[in-house]
């Protein structure tokens, strides 16, 4: 079934589709409090690594399993506020939290969730972080975005004082990665798949906005995405095209979410794979005016050579986030979050001051930036293999590692955030004394 005539079937008033997805719940915390509401203008955050893709053999990479944060998640917590941070990327697994259609299972969050409130940490939610639950067909399912507006609907009115909201991370690695190389979830390859699964992502992600502004009207949207830029490796014709399908590619997920025509390539693509007139119609409406904010990802492989086979390498030399970001904000002109930045624990401290100082360097061009973030908390396990596989081996990219004992970079962490508090801003920067 066709997704339009999917979401016309399911009776796409949100309010229609939403109100039989199950019986009401008590919530499980009060009234929103006024201090729910304040924050500093600036925002010094970490997250809670969360990704659950499905591998092939039917298991998940589930990071929150893996790294030990079902059984120690107030010890990291408190490892989180003990760094002086105002806010914590965090959200539990979908899977979990949503084990049937219309049936919900809190148990894995609750607790955790008041405990954030409570200690005053803001939490920026994280609502699908590169997996959906196996009742799904993978991202690609027709019926995802109705899924995971109700999904977003029933978070927002659980968790009532929860202000900011990223519906989807990293919409382009995720279809990437599960529709064009086929490595996680439904694990479809080529570029009709990809830009299909991009497609349908990107209308899950607009009708979630929906969802969550209908509970939350004030709600600030941190669209968290892969910074990314691709250089042909040679001059040959092959090279320069590959360039340039993953340079229109980079942006599409941006352009469809955000109201703006995505390139004639990356168009036609999309109506080959299906998208219609009255869904590029649906996603040039503007939602959440004023209240978006683009989350920055950005690592030292963001910047890559392409090959004439697509073949993709680290570029050796990088313009940074501060030049890349700025590409980014030129084209949609929203306030920035760099939402992600991290490298190896034995260059962590070096890579932190660099990309703080390329932070400094863009609020000081006059790009509105919201925050930064190191991002993990702790370490992972196999994103060194994308996650593709179960391989037990640690990257060493956190604040702390798998032990909960801190690495060099989580003093540095700390002492930039009191330093930058002392001094009321650095670079263009303004924080909250």
């Amino acid at each position: 079934m066709h997704r339009r005539t999917f979401l016309k079937g399911a009776g796409v008033s949100l309010g229609a589709v939403l109100v039989g997805c199950g019986q009401p719940v008590a919530l499980t915390t009060s009234a929103v409090r006024s201090s729910d509401l304040t924050h500093p203008r600036f925002l010094f955050s970490t997250g809670v690594e969360n990704s659950y893709p499905l591998l092939p053999d039917g298991t998940r990479h589930d990071q929150l399993e893996q790294c030990g944060h079902y059984a120690r998640w107030r010890e990291d917590f408190g490892l989180a506020q003990s760094l002086g941070i105002d806010a914590l990327r965090y959200g539990p697994a979908w899977y979990r939290t949503n084990p049937a259609p219309g049936r919900y299972d809190w148990s894995s969050v609750d607790d955790q969730m008041a405990w954030l409130r409570e200690a005053g940490l803001l939490v920026i939610a994280d609502l699908c972080h590169f997996g959906v639950p196996a009742w799904m067909d993978g991202f690609r399912d027709p019926a995802l975005p109705v899924h995971l507006a109700a999904y977003a609907r029933e978070f927002a009115r659980r968790y009532p004082w929860v202000r900011h909201f990223t519906p989807v991370n990293e919409i382009f690695v995720a279809a990437n990665f599960s529709s064009m190389v086929g490595w996680w979830n439904e694990r479809a390859t080529g570029a009709d798949s990809f830009l299909c699964t991009l497609g349908n992502v990107s209308m899950a992600h607009e009708l979630a906005v929906e969802a969550i502004l209908a509970e939350c009207p004030a709600a600030i949207i941190v669209q968290a995405e892969s910074f990314e830029r691709f250089t042909p490796a040679d001059s040959s014709p092959a090279a320069l095209a590959q360039a340039q399908f993953w340079n229109d590619a980079r942006f599409a997920a941006l352009d469809l979410t955000l109201g703006r025509a995505p390139s004639p390539a990356m168009s036609d693509l999309l109506v080959r794979s299906g998208m219609t007139t009255s869904d590029f119609a649906f996603l040039r409406e503007k939602r959440a005016r004023g209240q978006r904010w683009i989350g920055v990802d950005y690592y030292v492989t963001s910047e890559q050579l392409v090959d004439a086979d697509g073949q993709k390498t680290r570029s050796p030399q990088r313009i940074g986030l501060a030049a890349l970001a700025r590409e980014y904000h030129a084209r949609y002109r929203l306030p920035l979050f760099i939402s992600e930045t991290s490298r190896s624990a034995w260059r962590a401290t070096r890579w932190l001051s660099e990309q703080w100082d390329e932070t400094s360097r863009l609020a000081a061009m006059g790009v509105p930036v919201r925050g930064f973030t190191w991002f993990p908390l702790g370490d992972v396990i196999d994103w060194r293999h994308a996650l593709r596989a179960k391989r037990g081996d640690v990257d060493s990219i956190g604040l702390y590692d798998l032990g909960r004992e801190p690495h060099a970079v989580a003093a540095a962490y700390a002492g930039l955030i009191a330093d930058t508090r002392t001094q009321s801003g650095v670079g263009g920067i303004r924080v909250a004394g």
